[in-house]
């Protein structure tokens, strides 16, 4: 009689699915097969009926107003990963980072010998590094020594000193060896600021009227930029200028040429790529790049490569093309059509929203998350028509467009997207994720321009602490009192595994990490089950600090704030021990990670 008054829904996930719970619905007229261990499904269908009797005789909250009692408060998800196999083996560098060529233009680049930005950035390593950005296509090359001839104007009344200040700085990173730091006055950051401040603002006026300067850099760039990278352990990625062009409309490789001529003097060990986005040029310049002169181009700068010797092997990437519009498709459909032999990996950008976003509770809308997939399907289906196989970069991934929304995209708010990414992208087979951008001007970055961490940086660190490339399926049922939770379900709460980072000495391998987001707006229960039943679990659960909410620009762990140290030390990022058997609650709006230790699965020790 008990259970008759109480509905079960059991939405089961075969091990050849994806891991996470958007996946389409199975027609109602197709069987249903259960590939797991009967011995599981025993245990599971037992677990469930005892949390259905156990509810039923213990809940007494009377209901309100004459209505039924809710069942978002109840609600239990029992949670199951297969341990047997990986669906796929992603990238070392999965989670990669970018920089913008604006940082030349508004200072920023003299800094990047900071110690605590290169123990930020070193705290995301292994990763790619991509200079590159809109103005990659604006970009000249100057073999030029001259310490402050290229610097760009700034305010009267300091320039003389600040420029001055800058050289000297240069001039002590000379005389060291090895990694070059730096630790800047406070007076001089402060200076900084200002300029960046200003020269942000005429940026952006170039970008709505899309009329943009050159950027000239100089081999003193080059310099300050690759110290950056390589004391970081990053892979440095270096976008070129595909708008330099002959009277013909071929692409002229003259800068390009002496930029190889150089860094293969300095034996500087560097990847290529070449343009930004080309499907917007004629939006941007007037000028318009088809696929077959852009395979062309791919093809000549892969022939430059192989005529400097210490370059002969290096990589390839590109097109770089937009969000997969029309124009897009069109444009990376001829290229690979073209050039796809040509390219090691192939790329192309998503930006979610524009800067018309004005509510934190935007970021968590599921249509906004899904779009994602959609836009993975189109990109992946065209490589696979040309290049079966060829692996598929995002390489270029932010929460906005252009340079962001204040107090919004470099909030918490913006950390369910940037998880999300990982997770869909991860399980959709895309290799590489380059986050635009580590550091910067805008709201899009991690690192902001007093050298603090922001949310999404807290975020990347723990995922690059906990997740490693083996990407694994995950098994959910749920169990309510409503007849129809499957949609809640799979749109409010996104389950990713992967096995254990084997960078993390703290598990041996064998340990899995699951990464969960609730964007429900309350607290929901996960039963682990199966072969993670009544095993021990640390939680790394991160929260907003502080009043502000999903606007909190400082997040804690597991009830503690996260905050560097100093320059050189991260804080220790401490577990909260789960006792086997304990069900996993995850509060309303948050993102948890989880380490099943021990449980020594088989996808996870090879």
């Amino acid at each position: 009689m008990l259970l008759t008054r109480s509905v079960l829904v059991l939405n089961f996930f075969a091990h050849t699915d994806p891991p996470a719970l958007q996946t389409k619905k199975m027609p109602k007229s197709s069987p249903r097969v259960f590939p797991w261990p009967s011995l599981w499904l025993a245990s599971l269908l037992i677990l469930m009926v005892q949390s259905v009797l156990s509810s039923s005789s213990t809940y007494q909250r009377p209901a309100v107003a004459g209505k039924r009692q809710g069942f978002l408060e109840r609600t239990l998800v029992l949670l199951d990963v297969n341990t047997r196999s990986s669906i796929r083996v992603l990238n070392e560098n999965f989670l990669s980072l970018q920089l913008d060529p604006s940082i030349i233009r508004d200072g920023w680049l003299d800094f990047l010998s900071s110690k605590r930005l290169v123990t930020l950035a070193r705290g995301l390593s292994p990763a790619f590094l991509r200079f590159g950005g809109k103005r990659t296509d604006f970009l000249q090359f100057n073999n030029q020594k001259n310490l402050a001839k290229f610097r760009g104007p700034g305010p009267d009344y300091y320039l003389k000193n600040y420029e001055d200040d800058i050289v000297r700085s240069d001039i002590a990173l000379d005389k060291q060896k090895g990694c070059k730091l730096a630790s800047h006055p406070d007076i001089m950051l402060e200076l900084q600021r200002e300029k960046a401040a200003t020269t942000q603002l005429v940026l952006l006026k170039e970008q709505l009227s899309n009329i943009y300067s050159n950027i000239t850099i100089t081999a003193r760039s080059l310099d300050k930029l690759y110290n950056f990278a390589d004391c970081a352990g990053l892979h440095l990625i270096l976008g070129l200028n595909a708008l330099h062009r002959n009277p013909d409309n071929s692409w002229n490789t003259s800068s390009t040429l002496s930029l190889l001529k150089y860094s293969a003097g300095k034996k500087y060990n560097i990847s290529w790529e070449l343009g930004n986005e080309p499907n917007a040029y004629r939006s941007m310049v007037g000028r318009a790049v088809n696929s077959t002169q852009l395979a062309q181009d791919y093809t000549k700068l892969r022939t430059l490569l192989q005529s400097v010797r210490f370059y002969h092997r290096a990589h390839l990437f590109g097109p770089n093309a937009g969000r997969p519009r029309k124009n897009a498709i069109l444009l990376l459909d001829g290229f690979m059509k073209n050039a796809g032999s040509v390219v090691d990996a192939v790329t192309w950008q998503h930006y979610y929203m524009d800067g018309r976003i004005n509510k934190a509770e935007d970021f968590l809308k599921t249509r906004l998350l899904d779009t994602l997939a959609e836009q993975i399907s189109k990109v992946t289906k065209v490589v696979n028509t040309h290049t079966p196989g060829k692996k598929v970069w995002l390489g270029g991934l932010g929460p906005a467009w252009a340079s962001g929304i204040s107090n919004l995209s470099d909030t918490y708010a913006a950390g369910f997207l940037w998880m999300n990414t990982l997770g869909m992208a991860a399980l959709n087979g895309i290799d590489v994720v380059l986050r635009h951008s580590f550091f910067d001007y805008g709201y899009t970055h991690l690192v902001d321009q007093h050298f603090n961490p922001l949310p999404d940086y807290w975020f990347s660190l723990v995922f690059k602490r906990l997740v490693g490339p083996k990407v694994l399926a995950v098994r959910v049922a749920g169990l309510q009192r409503k007849p129809q939770p499957g949609r809640v379900i799979r749109d409010k709460l996104r389950i990713y595994a992967h096995c254990t980072s084997y960078q993390n000495h703290n598990y041996v391998r064998g340990s899995i990490t699951i990464y969960i987001i609730n964007l429900h707006r309350s607290r929901k229960k996960i039963k682990l089950a199966g072969t993670l039943r009544n095993k021990t679990v640390h939680q790394y659960l991160l929260q907003p600090y502080g009043n502000d909410g999903l606007r909190a620009k400082h997040v804690q762990l597991n009830g503690e704030k996260l905050v560097m140290m100093n320059n050189e030390t991260f804080p220790e990022l401490k577990p909260k021990t789960l006792r086997a058997g304990r069900t996993i609650a995850m509060p309303p709006m948050t993102i948890g990670f989880y380490v099943i230790k021990n449980i020594n699965a088989y996808a996870c020790r090879r």
